[in-house]
């Protein structure tokens, strides 16, 4: 299903800024580049040397022929949707397959399949999946509980995840909702198990982060926003989302700039809605269950380095520089 929804891309070329990482890219073309790609933080776009490395890879296999680039996306895109398939199934959602099938089909991720710079969400997004899956396997009833190979393979895939994309390093707090979803409450155990998890996503987030701000430019007034209208921001971005998913029309690399007013209290309706949604669906539980409000949570966290509260810039894509702060954008 995947091969035959993106059979259109193996005639397209590279657009907007592959050139940065690709077609313009001198890195790619010697040894020394790849050790740069390592070594040297700030010589690529971004601090994602796995991903580079990929680019590396490909850029001696292919050239610079676009068509070789997008196989290798949409292969990863069908080996993530099969991967979701093998999560759900793993934590015992009733149609897991249908829900990969969506994830592999839906609009929202035409732009990171069929984009050749967006291999960097296709790469971390498998590792990612890779580290979920592992982890759900070593630490819920099953074969493979509680083995220290699973707890190690899920760890070096986590390592993995953060070095293509460190969006990824809101896996061990997503790991703990699905933790307290199948069982019902956390154990000390479970925190304890994930400390290197975060001392690794935490790590990263902050090289990245001031990558962000000094090497891609995300600072100025751009990105001068109080905690109040940060937190309008984020209440906005969790409707924004949810919307885009369910009625993914009107999808573009980048959305029109939000004007932010603390002392509108329509926009507070936003944070509040999406504050209510949370305490509404905790005070359910006991007669809808707890997957409702666990799902809710895992979709927040998951979106947390994207509500407005970490500035990041797109600005190496040349256009006008934007944020998670005041602007939307389609990663």
């Amino acid at each position: 299903m995947t091969f035959l929804a993106y059979v259109p891309i193996l005639w397209a070329g590279f657009i907007w800024d592959d050139d940065t990482h690709v077609t313009n890219q001198p890195l790619l073309a010697t040894w020394d580049g790849l050790r740069a790609i390592w070594l040297q933080p700030g010589a690529t776009p971004q601090y994602y040397p796995l991903t580079h490395s990929t680019f590396w890879l490909e850029y001696h296999l292919f050239d610079l022929q676009p068509l070789g680039y997008h196989v290798v996306n949409v292969v990863l895109h069908a080996v993530n949707a099969s991967l979701v398939w093998l999560v759900l199934e793993r934590l015992a959602v009733p149609g897991a397959w249908l829900a990969a099938a969506v994830f592999a089909l839906h609009p929202v991720q035409v732009e990171t399949a069929a984009w050749i710079t967006e291999l960097k969400n296709l790469q971390s997004g498998l590792f990612y999946l890779l580290a979920m899956l592992a982890y759900l396997r070593f630490a819920l009833p099953g074969p493979g509980a509680g083995s220290k190979r699973l707890y190690g393979a899920a760890l070096l895939a986590f390592a993995a995840a953060l070095l293509s994309k460190t969006v990824t390093s809101t896996l061990p707090a997503a790991l703990l909702v699905c933790l307290w979803w199948k069982r019902g409450r956390l154990q000390r155990r479970d925190v304890l198990l994930l400390i290197p998890f975060f001392i690794m996503g935490i790590a990263c987030a902050l090289v990245t982060t001031r990558l962000e701000t000094w090497r891609v430019g995300a600072h100025g007034p751009d990105w001068a926003l109080s905690l109040p209208e940060r937190c309008l921001v984020a209440g906005r971005a969790l409707w924004f989302y949810a919307g885009k998913l369910v009625f993914p029309g009107g999808l573009t690399f980048i959305y029109p700039r939000w004007t932010i007013d603390a002392t509108a209290w329509w926009q507070w309706l936003f944070p509040l809605a999406a504050a209510a949604v949370g305490v509404g669906l905790w005070g359910v539980r006991e007669r809808l269950g707890a997957a409702p409000l666990a799902a809710t949570a895992y979709f927040a966290v998951t979106l947390a380095p994207a509500l407005g509260f970490v500035d990041v810039s797109r600005s190496s894509t040349r256009s006008s520089p934007t944020t998670s702060s005041t602007w939307q954008a389609s990663g």
